[in-house]
């Protein structure tokens, strides 16, 4: 970025960046400040101005060849405020005269190279797979009349027409998911760079090394409890692998873990931060717009999934470290935790307050300003933290870069919610689906699960939940599935492609940094992050997984659970605690098999997991006193011969 802003384009940035998240502060806590008050789709068109205008001047129009700022660049940051401001003026007319059926000819020219220009920007910041399919799916309205496949057609318009509605209507380019945007995400994404350029990373670094570090492998418990931390604040899956990655993987591979091994465990870490609250990426909030439901509700459905995530993360690195022997960090390099807490208890304080802000203010949306004013204040108190005006602008640039990205890339996708809503093709795909299932709830979760997952391979996870959420997910809850159920199932499985082969961005970038094979890498991410792939079945047939039921079955559910999970988990690594190394295939099998049994939402199934783990135990405990008796005798057997 340095090489490719000047000094003049750099503080436009920063103006451009500064006045977003001041419309962001002024809409949310109804501030009015020098008489600003814009109509709803008048303060989306403004966001977009700010931060669409921006992605020509931080993004090169050629990732292969970066180069510095051009003359057409410039053009289209001109053009791409021009035009929104101009819709942001007629805000009010676009909505009292109908402009996304019956535009003026001008505000139907501005409609069509707005159009190119969210495209565009939407190719530079979410990659041209992406763009590409916004772009087709954003025509599809001119045929869809004419498609030869029932569940295909639907209402078709002409050009002009479409690109009015695509740009005008609230069900396009400013409907559910880019309004989320604005009342939601940019606070927390906001907070999210506040943290991270204040030391939040290196604090939770730290309060990981001195919580995990005395333990075997304590560098790859470090990593996971480190990346967890900073993954669920991120929400960005491969940001955080390339982040804690330069710290954590060669730090595992010193104290003893393959370099695979070691890349594959921070990819799964970093990857768990998409599906951890309280800060979960775009696809949360978007969901419980989608939803119509509290954000808390998302997060409190979220909480118990993820944590069997990181469980079973945890439990395979421990076996790993005890099948070879590895010990913890040399206790001279250990942080002593009284220490860490007091050094950055104000890290702890502004997580607090933004969970306070959402579960007892209830204020979503004013949450993350409050504690990143927070931190803030005290970070410029404090001497080690305070920051100058040139690390306070580099802050701003940055954040910069993470706003534009998120609001090209979902201003982008709304363009598929548009398509799909004007022809009402996503009303009876759903349907059809489930005509074509009929009752057999698992044929249609299959159907999902390939879907999320080979859309995940070329776009971001928000990008593949607001398609998803459209076309599967009314189908899902059609057939009796939990609503939430069905939108987290869609979240976990678009998330899964971060760490599977072919693409698995997450594992290759850590494999980059860990120099090793990048398949191999995401084979074992792959393998370590097995829970991504069955806890998404579990919690669609056993709600309760996700927080929906009675206090006492959500207990049960979870306790069960655990247990299941750390016998997976045990199964892949080839180790069970208390038992020693598992070496015979088929008793790993029968483990994995009583971890299934302990998910499986039936009484009696529970009973048979429980029943024959308690027997697993007591008799690895009797063979274990046979072996240690017959050891002994054999060491009096050879005394006796000695003498």
């Amino acid at each position: 970025m340095d090489g490719r802003l000047n000094k003049t384009l750099k503080i436009i940035v920063v103006i451009l960046t500064l006045t977003g998240i001041f419309l962001s502060i002024n809409k949310l806590f109804y501030l009015n400040l020098f008489g600003i008050n814009p109509m709803q789709n008048s303060y989306l068109y403004l966001l977009l101005a700010c931060f669409t205008s921006i992605a020509f001047l931080l993004f090169p129009a050629s990732k292969k060849k970066p180069t510095p700022v051009k003359w057409f660049d410039l053009v289209f940051f001109v053009l791409s405020i021009g035009t929104l401001m101009y819709f942001s003026f007629n805000g009010e007319r676009i909505i009292l005269e109908g402009w996304q059926w019956n535009a003026p000819p001008l505000a139907v020219f501005f409609s069509v190279i707005l159009w190119i220009l969210l495209l565009e920007s939407l190719r530079r910041t979410g990659g041209l797979i992406l763009s590409i399919m916004c772009l087709v799916i954003s025509l599809y309205p001119l045929i869809a009349s004419n498609m030869p496949v029932r569940f295909l057609q639907g209402k078709s318009y002409d050009f002009f027409t479409l690109a009015s509605n695509h740009v005008m209507s609230n069900n396009s380019i400013i409907g559910i998911p880019f309004t989320t945007v604005g009342n939601l995400i940019i606070g927390f994404l906001v907070f999210g760079v506040v943290l991270t350029y204040t030391g939040g990373g290196g604090f939770f670094f730290k309060l990981a090394q001195s919580l995990f570090g005395k333990t075997r492998g304590g560098e790859a418990k470090v990593s996971v409890v480190a990346s967890a931390f900073f993954g669920m604040l991120s929400g960005s899956a491969i940001s955080n692998t390339i982040t804690s990655g330069a710290m954590t993987i060669p730090a595992m591979k010193k104290s003893g873990y393959k370099a695979h091994y070691a890349g594959a465990v921070e990819a799964c870490a970093s990857t768990g931060g998409t599906i951890t609250p309280p800060i979960m990426g775009s696809a949360a909030f978007i969901m419980a717009s989608f939803l119509g439901v509290p954000y808390l509700e998302i997060i409190l459905a979220a909480a118990i999934p993820s944590f069997l995530y990181y469980l079973a993360l945890l439990v395979q690195v421990d076996g790993y470290a005890a099948r070879k022997g590895l010990k913890g960090m040399p206790k001279s390099t250990i942080p002593s935790f009284i220490g860490t807490i007091k050094e950055g208890w104000y890290y702890l304080i502004a997580l607090l307050l933004l969970i306070g802000c959402i579960t007892i203010l209830n204020s979503e949306g004013q949450a993350p300003y409050y504690a990143s004013a927070a931190l803030l204040v005290i970070a410029m108190i404090k001497k080690q933290t305070r920051m100058n005006l040139k690390q306070m602008f580099d802050m701003v640039v940055n954040m910069s870069k993470v706003l534009t990205e998120v609001v090209c890339i979902i201003a982008g996708v709304g363009f598929i919610v548009g398509a799909l809503s004007a022809t009402g093709v996503s009303f009876s795909f759903s349907r059809e689906l489930v005509a074509m299932a009929g009752d057999n709830v698992l044929l249609i979760l299959m159907a999902g699960a390939i879907t999320s997952f080979i859309l995940g391979m070329g776009m971001t996870v928000s990008a593949v939940y607001v398609f998803l959420a459209i076309v599967m997910a009314p189908a899902l809850v059609e057939v009796g599935i939990n609503p939430i159920a069905a939108h987290l199932f869609v979240v976990y499985w678009a998330t899964a492609s971060y760490i599977t082969p072919p693409v698995a961005l997450a594992a290759f970038s850590a494999a980059s940094i860990a120099k090793s094979s990048a398949m191999k890498t995401g084979f074992t991410a792959m393998r370590l992050g097995i829970v991504t792939f069955l806890i998404p079945f579990f919690f669609v047939y056993q709600p309760e997984l996700i927080a929906q039921g009675n206090v006492t079955q959500i207990v049960i559910v979870v306790a069960t659970s655990i247990i299941g999970v750390g016998l997976l988990a045990s199964a892949l690594e080839g180790y069970l605690t208390g038992v020693g190394r598992i070496d015979n295939i088929l008793f790993r099998i029968l483990l994995f098999a009583l971890g299934v049994c302990l998910f499986i939402p039936n009484l009696t199934t529970d009973i048979i997991g429980l029943i024959t783990v308690f027997f697993v135990y007591i008799g690895s405990f009797i063979l274990s006193k046979r072996d240690s008796g017959q050891a002994v005798n054999k060491r009096e057997e050879y005394k006796v011969m000695d003498n």
